[in-house]
């Protein structure tokens, strides 16, 4: 083994043909048994691990690997279960685990968030019901299981106490250190048991390093980290950061661990600037995050040998471990499965087996000497050279516009309080207008005909007819539930990115490239590797279709153009809001498509905004500016009359309240039924003076919800927000649900409207 090692933070899950999910969906659906699940889930666990030990990594992760969430393991290792999961102690039972994570009849499902900046979503822990204790060493089973069944040792993963803390809810900031230091000695246990095991090395987690932390937490990091090794001395803690730069370089590297893991892609080149400015401690590993762990694209060699060759300058080679940026969950698996794409693109790309084979490169690189690796680099700096050289971004055409977006007006004609009042006489809607966010259930007859039809097995004209049966269906469905405005139900649509990527010039799509985004839920997000241009209208067929059915108005329903580029893997050429604004043009003529043809409310949802967000504070406000700017770019070529709806997933909007404000759409509805309408609190201290609608009912659980809750929600919002802007809508899409249940919980939330109404009518 070279003295220079290997490393690797986190593997994906899902499998190469989504295995894990499959297995997932047969347990939940009782068609497989729980000691069948499990077994099952024990070998592609395994074959993960293996398929690392063949690559050759040095540093193979062990607990990374989970039936869900790593967060929700997390506090189930420490038997934080909410009440009303009527947990009795002891250890966390798989089904009260599942119940945490996806809800019951009678229970709500805990509230899922994004993961820091990414599209991955964890189940936010609840501290306020129960007192951590230790149930379980989660980490240690995993390293047993490594150890007796492939004989390695393997890194222990740990999400440390500090971060799994910042993540939690149900407490306030004065409670925060005494929250933490509850969990030291649980952390203690855990590291003395693998210490007493014979563990060598364990990678604890603290990505909140790397964001806008205070200077009390960092003295706290200092506390803990003290704690935890004076408890087991002899295991060599890895403090592994990603995503950023970290906030306190100096503090961070005196702390008393064996090593840190830093950034080195997303970083921007201030984690290597602070090295170079403050040096290293000679008595810790450097862990160089080297290879890019959240986009495809094949690493130039060339350029990360040189990052490593810098850092080289002040650590000395036998204390440099190379490895991925952060792990590898966010990227698909192998890139071997893609054989139809293009040669040019394919070179380019690299997933995860592939960006582990670059670690093994540049560690030989950096042991051996550039020489051993040259013929490495050549190959990387071809494949990259001949993407960037060819047609797929070099469209004149587009970068002409994107260099005189000066010309295309980006604001509406008339202010929002002009607009309402031309389209409250136009569309004559009610007190408290009901509608939904754009797709209803996606039944397995519909996944079935559209795979048909990709495959050939049926002409597109066949294709259509069952398309549009399915939308005079949910129309006819819609009205006889009495829901206001009405949506064509997205019967047509994947995915709500991948619709729109398939019908654009600048994407390509894989075939096997998926990627966790919560639960069983993966997704295939788009490859954006050229300049992005419009084709050919893509959705005013089946909108003017569904329009045609009714006289209710019908939305005509786009993604925005920050909510394309956050959940795509993007070219890494250009800067990331050039992209942006090339789709932000390219729907611009989509929306011109719509008003054209009588479509007079259109949707452009961008749930992916807040995720977006750079985990520095001081880089919120370009950031939030430019997708503003995006949004406003697309939709404002509308008239006064047409209404610009959008929506936006999950909760933590609070900061952001400002920028949602300036997108200027004349409707928004955000998802706030599992933060249990903690987001209302924002609109305490600041009026918002549009069309809001805050989700009433969670749809990512299957229960039904009672006419009580709705009524009680609905009253909530209604003592900070204007009855007259207020829309009563579910808090997402209703892709996922099943159609008994789908129209159960919209005849409640249109019966909870009415009661609604008719009350404030009295009043």
């Amino acid at each position: 083994m070279s003295n220079v090692k290997s490393s690797n933070l986190g593997y994906p899950r899902i499998g190469e043909n989504r295995e894990w999910k499959k297995a997932l969906e047969q347990y939940w659906a009782e068609q497989i048994e729980k000691d069948e699940f499990l077994k099952q889930m024990e070998e592609i666990r395994l074959q993960h691990l293996q398929k690392q030990i063949d690559q050759g990594i040095d540093l193979i992760p062990v607990g990374d690997f989970s039936l869900y969430d790593q967060v929700l393991d997390t506090a189930v290792m420490f038997g934080l279960v909410p009440k009303r999961f009527e947990y009795s102690g002891g250890k966390v039972s798989l089904e009260t685990y599942f119940h945490i994570a996806r809800g019951t009849k009678g229970a709500v499902a805990s509230e899922m968030t994004k993961w820091f900046n990414t599209n991955y979503h964890y189940i936010v822990p609840e501290l306020d019901e129960a007192e951590p204790v230790l149930i379980e060493n989660r980490p240690l089973q995993f390293y047993k299981e490594a150890k007796q069944k492939l004989n390695i040792k393997g890194k222990p993963v740990i999400l440390g106490p500090i971060t799994f803390v910042s993540l939690a809810k149900g407490y306030n900031e004065s409670q925060f250190k005494e929250l933490v230091n509850q969990f030291v000695p649980l952390y203690a246990e855990i590291l003395r048991e693998l210490q007493n095991e014979g563990v060598e090395w364990v990678q604890i987690d603290e990505p909140i390093l790397s964001t806008s932390i205070s200077k009390e937490t960092m003295s706290l990091f200092y506390n803990v980290y003290e704690a935890l090794n004076e408890a087991a001395p002899h295991v060599k803690v890895i403090l592994q950061t990603y995503f950023e730069a970290i906030e306190f370089y100096e503090e961070t590297i005196s702390l008393p661990v064996h090593g840190i893991g830093f950034d080195f892609v997303h970083d921007q080149g201030k984690n290597l600037e602070a090295l170079k400015k403050h040096g290293y401690p000679k008595d810790k590993v450097l862990a160089a995050g080297i290879i890019d762990g959240r986009n495809i694209w094949r690493a130039d060699l060339e350029k990360q040998y040189s990052v490593l060759e810098e850092i080289e300058h002040f650590v000395s080679k036998g204390r440099i471990i190379v490895q991925p940026s952060s792990s590898l969950l966010h990227v698909p698996v192998t890139v071997k499965s893609e054989e139809k794409l293009d040669k040019i693109l394919s070179d380019a790309l690299s997933f995860a087996d592939e960006k582990l084979q670059e670690v093994v490169i540049l560690s030989k690189g950096i042991h051996d000497g550039k020489e051993a690796i040259q013929d490495d680099i050549l190959k990387s700096t071809k494949s990259i050279a001949l993407l960037n050289q060819s047609s797929f971004r070099n469209n004149k055409a587009v970068q002409e516009a994107s260099q005189h977006l000066d010309t295309y007006k980006a604001e509406r004609e008339a202010p929002f309080h002009v607009r309402q009042g031309i389209q409250e006489k136009s569309f004559q809607l009610p007190l408290l207008p009901t509608t939904t966010i754009g797709s209803f259930p996606q039944t397995q007859e519909v996944r079935k005909q559209r795979l048909k039809w990709r495959k050939g097995e049926l002409t597109n004209t066949e294709y259509k007819h069952f398309i549009q049966a399915e939308i005079k269906k949910w129309i006819e469905i819609q009205e006889e539930l009495g829901i206001d405005v009405l949506v064509h139900g997205e019967f047509e649509r994947t995915d709500m990115v991948e619709y729109f990527g398939e019908k654009l010039d600048g994407f390509v799509f894989t075939k096997f490239g998926w990627v966790q985004s919560y639960g069983s839920r993966c997704v295939k997000p788009p490859l954006i590797y050229g300049d992005v241009s419009f084709k050919d209208p893509m959705t005013v067929e089946e909108t003017v279709y569904a329009q045609s059915l009714t006289d209710k108005p019908v939305k005509g329903m786009l993604t925005g153009p920050i909510t394309i580029l956050n959940w795509s893997f993007v070219r890494d050429d250009i800067s990331r809001y050039g992209v942006a604004n090339q789709i932000a043009l390219a729907l611009r003529k989509e929306i011109e498509e719509l008003e054209k043809n009588g479509i007079r409310m259109i949707q452009v949802d961008e749930p992916a905004i807040r995720e977006g967000l750079p985990l520095k504070r001081e880089k919120w406000e370009n950031y939030l500016n430019a997708a503003v700017y995006a949004f406003k770019l697309s939709t404002s070529v509308v008239k006064n009359e047409t209404q610009i709806h959008t929506h936006m997933c999950y909760s933590d909007f609070e900061e952001i309240i400002d920028a949602i404000h300036d997108l200027d759409a004349d409707v928004i509805s955000i998802e706030t039924s599992r933060s249990h309408g903690e987001l209302i609190h924002a609109f305490e201290d600041n009026t918002y003076d549009k069309g809001i609608g805050l989700g009433v009912y969670d749809i990512h659980s299957p229960r039904v919800p009672k006419l009580e809750e709705l009524i009680t929600n609905i009253d909530r919002a209604l003592q900070v927000l204007d009855p007259k802007f207020f829309w009563i809508n579910p808090d997402c899409g209703l892709k996922t649900r099943g159609e008994e249940e789908t129209i159960a919980a919209l005849k409640v939330m249109v019966r909870a409207a009415e009661q609604s109404r008719e009350r404030f009518l009295v009043k």
